[in-house]
């Protein structure tokens, strides 16, 4: 396997495995506030706001894997 070969494949291995985590988190925090709105309706602009906070948190997971690659790709 030549170096470039091997540059693109640890770039898609950086984001594919960088992603499985936020993707599975999104889904449990998105689970939690719908679960959590559906039995307390009141407090739905309190859920929202926590549920924004922490979207963001493991979005930002995401993104530092992007970057990673991203690097991996130009740099390496």
């Amino acid at each position: 396997m030549d170096a470039e070969a091997a540059k693109l494949l640890a770039a898609g291995l950086a984001i594919g495995l960088g992603a499985i985590g936020p993707g599975v988190g999104l889904g449990l925090v998105g689970m939690g506030a719908v679960q959590a709105v559906s039995r307390n309706p009141e407090a739905r602009g309190l859920v929202f706001t926590n549920f924004l906070f922490a979207l963001a948190l493991t979005e930002a997971v995401a993104i530092y894997a992007l970057v990673i690659s991203i690097v991996l790709i130009f740099v390496a």
